[in-house]
């Protein structure tokens, strides 16, 4: 980080402690390989008393500086501002200021989702008064054990940097901390400010050196030679090696080095769901996803791997199959990650370093080392023949026809090219997608799956558009997710945000009724039905609008009854100039095609003693995927 020196003696301005943050974060910019950027480009904002005289007021004076953006749940900006931070590759992010109490505690769910997912976002929740004029006030938390807590502490686990400004002074440590942590690969997530409300209209004479213009100069650490040698053997010894390319080969823009990597070697590549598009779908190497939602081709050659190169990823469960995958005996694993934390997963051999730097010191060091030829011819056939299985599962059929969910995918794979971008994060739409959508380029496929957080993909698309204005966006959405949180649809529209927003209704929580039919649940409490005389949701579906309810909300919406109508619809939103959903009921019969399914296991325990036939069943196939699970050490 470096900043520029101030002009002349020290000069101080007299501004209140909002006004000096929003000034503040007007002068803060990231650097990286030569090219500057806003770190915080807006500010979300739903004013309350807690905010309203304090951020509210600033924001008013410093439109010009740093503007702002009205949203309608607090939950839903921090969803916006992640989705604007993964599209820009973490070198620009978004602030959200709310008031103290229910604006701020939901936060947390937003907040949960961009520390998991190690995406930039500064929230500026109001907090209580630091000078206790009155005890208790206005949706003040009384802890009798406690007089300095209040409802944000709720969001220091969720945090990775937390500081309650009491005293106007102690903005200038805390504002710097918070900005080191956001502009900071390997620390970033959600950052906090608490700001007592009190506090945020005080006046205090600031040092012009607060306001200078600061910028965050993010690195690209190269391996360590000695790390590099090691990796490098390793991966001239291996007869079976695997890539897995996660998130980490997108935020360090290292697309074009990994398919440089994949040409000099021929190293079968797979991706995790925040990896997916690392590699075009057609590359020969690419062999798309890997997991519990991944491909048949990925998953056969991750059980007979002998070495296994993680870039970029966290080693989820869904990447592992509850560590069920990686079976070969001999497997070793070596983890290029920015993060030391991460790279010593798996007992791995640890290269700690930037993606791109590394994957470009390891092309250099294997100059002339390639896998072998029948290695890459077997996984080249198998990817030939799951793209048969793709085509299987797109294929229209009866125009006439109401359409699956896949086909939904067909007809939208038909249609989009290099530039659009899909963002989705829960149900049933991300294993459907991580086994066959096609990537066309970087930063296509948006997959929120770190927390899978419901509610996600509205908001998430509006910030991906702010920072993509030119791609055009889809939000794909069930209608469980789109019943959790819909109301960023004003907002776009307030906006003019042109995203687009495929409803798919299937009456009820898909995912969770496939998984619960699997482990003995009987599908109970999962669809969207009235009661059945024997008391359970078995009923008739429930005869809700959707695409009612998102017209009352300003989107212009486009019903598509049938397969002809669907691709008819998708073309005409496409086109479009303005917000527009395309809703569809899909077909769940047994009889329609659908994805493939699970290729690798996924760890949910079973009931291990139950009356009912169905658990007793699953118990036992639970019981024999569970034998499976290996301690990588």
């Amino acid at each position: 980080m470096t900043a520029k020196p101030p002009p002349g003696p020290s000069r101080t301005r007299r501004l209140t402690v909002a006004q000096a943050l929003v000034e503040f974060l007007a002068h803060q910019y990231t650097e990286r390989d030569g090219r500057r950027h806003r770190l915080i480009n807006a500010c979300w904002g739903i004013f309350g008393h807690g905010n309203v005289a304090g951020i509210g007021q600033a924001l008013l004076e410093s439109q010009d500086a740093l503007p702002y953006l009205q949203g309608r749940n607090e939950q839903a900006m921090v969803h916006a501002a992640v989705g604007y931070a993964r599209q820009s590759d973490r070198l620009s992010a978004h602030a959200v200021t709310t008031s103290i109490g229910p604006g701020a505690t939901n936060l947390v769910t937003g907040a949960a989702l961009a520390t998991v997912n190690r995406l930039p976002v500064l929230l500026l929740p109001g907090d209580a008064f630091a000078t206790r004029p009155a005890d208790p006030v206005l949706q003040q938390l009384e802890v009798p054990h406690a007089g300095d807590v209040s409802v944000n502490d709720a969001l220091r686990p969720v945090s990775r940097y937390f500081d309650r400004v009491h005293r106007p002074e102690a903005l200038i440590p805390a504002a710097l901390q918070a900005m080191r942590v956001l502009a900071d690969p390997v620390e970033t997530g959600a950052v906090t400010l608490a700001l007592p409300q009190d506090v945020q209209a005080e006046a205090y004479d600031w040092p012009e050196e607060f306001f200078a213009d600061r910028v965050w100069r993010i690195a690209r650490p190269a391996p360590d030679p000695d790390a590099l040698a090691a990796a490098v053997h390793a991966l001239r010894t291996a007869r079976r090696p695997l890539l897995i390319a996660g998130g980490g080969v997108h935020h360090s823009e290292a697309e074009d080095a990994l398919r440089a990597f994949a040409d000099r070697t021929g190293i079968p590549v797979a991706s995790t769901q925040a990896g997916k598009g690392s590699l075009r779908h057609d590359h020969p190497a690419d062999i798309g996803g890997i997991g519990h939602t991944g491909t048949a081709t990925a998953a056969a050659l991750a059980r007979e791997a002998d070495l296994v190169l993680g870039v970029g990823t966290r080693y989820t469960d869904f990447t592992t199959a509850s560590a069920t995958l990686f079976a070969a005996p001999e497997v070793r694993f070596v983890n290029l990650n920015i993060a030391s934390f991460d790279s010593h997963k798996l007992g791995a051999h640890a290269l700690v370093a930037d993606a791109r730097a590394g994957l470009e010191a390891l092309t250099e060091a294997l100059s002339g080392h390639r896998v072998e030829e029948a290695y890459e011819a077997g996984y080249r056939a198998a990817k030939d023949g799951w793209e048969a299985r793709v085509d299987a599962a797109y294929a229209a059929g009866d125009a006439h026809a109401r359409p699956s969910q896949t086909q939904v995918l067909g007809a939208l794979d038909a249609l989009v090219d290099d530039t659009d971008i899909l963002v989705n994060a829960a149900g049933s739409l991300p294993a459907d997608l991580h086994k066959l959508w096609r990537a066309r380029s970087r930063r296509q496929y948006h997959l929120e799956y770190g927390y899978s957080c419901m509610g996600y993909e509205i908001p998430a698309a509006i910030g991906v558009r702010l920072a993509a204005p030119d791609r055009p966006v889809w939000a794909l959405v069930g209608d469980g997710t789109y019943l959790m949180n819909p109301t960023e649809i004003v907002t776009a529209v307030q906006e003019g945000v042109n995203i687009n927003l495929v409803l798919v209704q299937n009456h009820g929580y898909a995912s969770i009724g496939g998984l619960s039919q699997e482990t003995g649940g009987e599908r109970f409490g999962t669809d969207y039905r009235f009661r059945a005389a024997d008391g359970t949701y078995t009923g008739a579906p429930l005869p809700v609008d959707l695409a009612a309810n998102a017209a009352s909300l300003g989107m212009e919406v486009l019903r598509a009854a049938t397969v002809g109508e669907l691709r008819t619809a998708l073309a005409a939103a496409r086109a479009t100039n303005r917000p527009t959903c395309v809703y569809v009921e899909t077909e769940t019969a047994d009889t329609v095609p659908g994805a493939p399914g699970a290729q690798a296991w996924w760890d949910v325990p079973v009931a291990e003693t139950a009356t009912r036939p169905a658990a007793v069943a699953a118990r036992a196939v639970y019981d024999r995927h569970a034998a499976g699970r290996r301690r990588h050490l």
